[in-house]
């Protein structure tokens, strides 16, 4: 049950992270305003740092898949 609520809550948090990233042209991030922040800010340092916790983040969410295919695994 833990897992289950943890993989909902990673997956929420990795759909806003992705949103987060500044577009490359066109993307779902321009159309929810992410054209107009690159405008304004855009640092690289706060890009890397959000790339580093998307990864985190998604790596966690794919931890929490496989553990969840394990025990329905071994329930089975």
């Amino acid at each position: 049950m833990g897992f289950s609520i943890a993989l909902i809550v990673f997956s929420l948090l990795l759909m806003l992270l992705v949103l987060m990233h500044k577009g490359k042209g066109g993307g779902l991030s321009d159309m929810f305003g992410g054209g107009m922040q690159s405008s304004v800010g855009g640092s690289s340092v706060a890009e890397r740092n959000l790339d580093r916790i998307t990864v985190v983040v998604g790596l966690l969410w794919f931890a929490c898949i496989v553990v969840l295919g394990i025990m329905m695994k071994i329930d089975s």
